[in-house]
């Protein structure tokens, strides 16, 4: 590609975007589109962001040449979500060759007993919320997908010691309360957690007026920092920039799980730059 081809390709990309255009290109690409990646940047898709985490945690086991990898939804309710893991690791396997394994957790019978104080959010909601039909559910999915069923206070620990096989690339945390979302979070504190360096992360409930620092996923998000030393939490910096939407709020809930630990190690391993005399 020429010179002047690749300028002009670039202004048409960028006129595109412009607001006046932007909704008409979206739907072109609903409706053309092939890339998976085109139709995440796009938010072309449904769950847009869903889609975004997924291929991070591609691009980032491609890095570290991992060939295969496991994205979870903590949280499945009606499945809706699940399904559209499941739907598009088929798409982004086929389009990028890594494997790409798919779980989620719920407790089968709606959100479980509050902590008994305010860092729930009891004013919003209620035990026994969002229920799930555990069976109709896993009727639908396929060999790729695992429906794991009981409380995360129980189900990651032993998911991550007796049943993970490929590290963790992306996770989809919507279980609403703050105790849930503590307990979710074990799978990336684990002594013997199974993750890639960066693991893409989406919180659901962060970006309404009830939400605040000292409940729900933002106190789950802050206390984890606070414990764990060598694996932290922070939010997904620059995920807005080059986007047609970048208005777009669930990007608010994107964020990234960088392991410290593992990321020194790569660099301890690295044979030292030899020094001239």
């Amino acid at each position: 590609m020429g010179t002047l081809q690749r300028k002009l390709q670039t202004f048409l990309g960028r006129l595109a975007a412009e607001p006046p255009f932007r909704l008409f290109s979206r739907s072109l690409v609903q409706h053309f589109g092939r890339s998976m990646r085109t139709k995440a940047l796009w938010d072309a898709v449904e769950r847009p962001h869903y889609l975004l985490g997924m291929l991070r945690a591609v691009d980032q086991a491609r890095r570290q040449r991992v060939p295969e990898i496991c994205v979870a939804e903590f949280g499945v309710a009606q499945g809706d979500g699940l399904f559209l893991l499941e739907k598009y690791a088929e798409a982004v396997e086929r389009e990028t060759t890594t494997r790409i394994r798919v779980y989620g957790f719920d407790t089968g019978t709606g959100l479980p007993e509050l902590s008994g104080d305010y860092r729930d959010h009891p004013d919003f909601y209620r035990v026994g919320d969002y229920p799930s039909a555990v069976e109709s559910i896993r009727s639908k999915l396929t060999d790729r997908t695992s429906l794991i069923v009981g409380n995360v206070a129980g189900t990651v620990e032993r998911f991550v010691e007796q049943d993970q096989q490929v590290p963790l690339g992306f996770a989809v945390i919507d279980v609403d309360f703050y105790t849930s979302t503590r307990d979710a979070l074990k799978i990336l504190s684990h002594p013997q957690r199974k993750l890639l360096h960066r693991v893409a992360l989406y919180f659901d409930e962060l970006d309404l007026d009830y939400f605040h620092q000292w409940a729900g996923e933002f106190l789950a998000i802050n206390e984890f920092n606070a414990a764990n030393a060598h694996v932290k939490i922070d939010k997904w910096h620059g995920v807005h920039k080059h986007r047609p939407f970048p208005e777009n709020p669930k990007l608010l809930g994107m964020y990234v799980c960088h392991d410290l630990e593992a990321i020194s190690r790569v660099v301890l391993a690295r044979e030292p730059v030899a020094r001239a005399t």
